[in-house]
């Protein structure tokens, strides 16, 4: 059955009759090594993975089932590999707009999920961050010990709000796109909406039809100069502002220690950030050049 008769044109057509992966027990060579390709193709954001980049101790603790899927998946997303594509090079909140996508197969619901994990990496690091989702009961009820994660956010799941359908078309941007390939780059996809509650418009992808995203502009100031592990080669454009927020107490989000929330804007966004962190009931510590 269609997810929508736009699936074509939304470029999801490729998912409508899609079953999900399982390994089996007493699977096949050929079985493992179809689940083996499912893994890095979903973890990895169908990113183009050389034969010196796979991970061969991992692929055969997986065959000789000394592994299962989740732990295979749990390693591929704490490996260098997957630091090296998507940790290392992204803004703190695109890498988290990924893991979900990766991890979960789906687009967070709101801004209290993305700051819970900006809490959980600062102060506890990135391989916990990385086991908070694989370990939550809602992997387990989607996915199990031996089911490759898929896309659940195109289909109307219980447990499932109906904004994750629309945001996962700003972080999914074709079937033949890749998460490190797509025009939009480094940003995050998702802070805007997601700090102002409100979800966006479906955009298809480009090359489906006329009305595909051939090109989109970058915001103004958008490129940072700084993300999760080390300094970004790119340019800046504009300047950036490290500000660090105590206090928060907002309903639905996580109780923040002093401090411990940091956020990276332009100086073209300063006030309304600002405005925003003050209707939230936070305190600002300190504001200082990123």
């Amino acid at each position: 059955m269609a997810i929508t008769v736009e699936a074509p044109r939304l470029g999801v057509t490729a998912f409508d009759e899609q079953s999900p992966v399982e390994l089996f027990p007493r699977a096949s060579a050929d079985d493992t090594k179809f689940v083996i390709s499912a893994v890095y193709r979903q973890v990895l954001g169908n990113d183009y993975l050389m034969q010196s980049e796979r991970l061969i101790e991992l692929e055969s603790l997986l065959t000789t089932g000394a592994l299962t899927v989740r732990d295979f998946v749990r390693a591929v997303a704490k490996s260098e590999l997957y630091k090296s594509k998507f940790l290392y090079p992204n803004f703190q909140t695109r890498v988290i707009e990924l893991n979900f996508k990766h991890l979960l197969g789906r687009a967070p619901y709101d801004e209290a999920e993305v700051v819970e994990h900006l809490d959980r990496y600062q102060n506890r690091g990135f391989a916990a961050d990385i086991d908070s989702y694989i370990d939550s009961e809602e992997y387990g009820k989607s996915f199990g010990d031996n089911i490759v994660p898929y896309y659940r956010g195109f289909n109307t799941q219980t447990g499932q709000k109906i904004a994750g359908f629309t945001r996962m078309f700003s972080l999914y941007r074709g079937y033949a796109n890749s998460d490190r390939a797509q025009i939009a780059g480094r940003q995050s996809r998702l802070a805007s909406e997601l700090a102002m509650g409100s979800t966006s418009a479906v955009v298809p992808p480009s090359g489906i039809d006329s009305q595909g995203w051939a090109y989109q502009a970058p915001k103004k100031g958008a490129v940072p100069n700084r993300a999760f592990g080390r300094a970004s080669s790119t340019a800046e454009r504009g300047s950036l502002y490290r500000i660090a927020v105590a206090g928060r107490r907002s309903p639905g989000y996580p109780r923040i220690r002093r401090s411990n929330c940091v956020l990276i804007v332009p100086y073209e966004d300063l006030s309304s950030t600002l405005q925003r962190i003050n209707k939230t009931g936070g305190r600002v510590a300190s504001i200082t050049p990123a």
